[in-house]
């Protein structure tokens, strides 16, 4: 069957976007270059163009002027685009506007997961409904004590990929960890607001913690990544992957706001 294309001039559509926060704990421009600087370690593809939502809400004390134009012009500098703005006061909402910069309250992920429980929540209620009896019933035991009802958590199930991940391809587990039993080769991106388990060697991006989930780990069986990361926090590997751990069962963690790296074998 052939696919004819829409006869409107546009669609508009749910779609699901990976933008990295910048927090921001000083506005002075010097100070937040330098630190870019040192970051991508003068890499010039290090963000390769990722949208980017400036966090303000760690402010402290909160600034009476940004120069929006100048923060936006620095961050495109190291290639990232910035798209919205996170944590801003009413005072700031115009000029940011202004900017053509969106207000970003920081719900949106929570909002989906509420959808996501409260959905659930209603498929269970469903399901145990009582059935409805269809003869007269015997005369009714007798009656138990109320037991108390147990609140109910709800956890999104994990990501599973048993393909292999390849150079340009992103995969991104939304509020949940992302389990990869295949490669991932270099080039390629995983993403996870979880951990992210690799069974596989492991190579190119690996972002765990992407929502700012400080205990995200990322575990594989062969790491030899380009770049990872666990709640914005990020390691580069210019030099090269530590020898002792390269291609060997390893977990990588946040320990304070430094990355580590640690040998799982030598935990048994």
């Amino acid at each position: 069957m052939s696919k004819s294309p829409s006869s409107l001039p546009i669609e508009i559509k749910i779609s699901t976007v990976v933008a990295i926060s910048a927090i921001l704990h000083s506005v002075d421009p010097i100070a937040i270059d330098a630190a870019l600087k040192q970051m991508t370690g003068g890499v010039s593809d290090f963000f390769e163009d990722e949208f980017a939502v400036i966090d303000v809400g760690a402010l402290r004390p909160e600034p009476t002027y940004i120069d929006w134009r100048a923060l936006v012009d620095l961050l495109k500098k190291y290639r990232l685009n910035a798209v919205a703005v996170r944590g801003a006061t009413p005072e700031m909402s115009e000029a940011i506007k202004a900017r053509g910069l969106a207000l970003d309250d920081g719900a949106g992920g929570d909002r989906a997961r509420e959808d996501v429980a409260a959905a659930t929540a209603a498929s269970a209620a469903v399901t145990i409904a009582p059935v409805q009896q269809a003869a007269p019933a015997p005369a009714p035991p007798a009656p138990h004590p109320a037991q108390p009802q147990q609140p109910q958590t709800v956890a999104l199930p994990a990501m599973i990929v048993d393909t292999p991940v390849r150079a340009g391809q992103r995969v991104y587990a939304r509020g949940c960890d992302l389990i990869i039993t295949a490669a991932v080769n270099n080039g390629a991106e995983i993403i996870a607001d979880g951990s992210i388990h690799v069974y596989a060697p492991m190579h190119g991006r690996a972002l765990a913690g992407a929502s700012g989930n400080a205990d995200s780990r990322i575990f594989g069986l062969s790491l030899q990544p380009e770049l990872v990361s666990i709640a914005g926090v990020y390691r580069t590997f210019d030099d090269g992957f530590p020898a002792e751990l390269a291609r060997q069962p390893a977990q990588i963690r946040l320990v304070g706001d430094r990355i580590d790296i640690s040998s799982l074998t030598s935990n048994r």
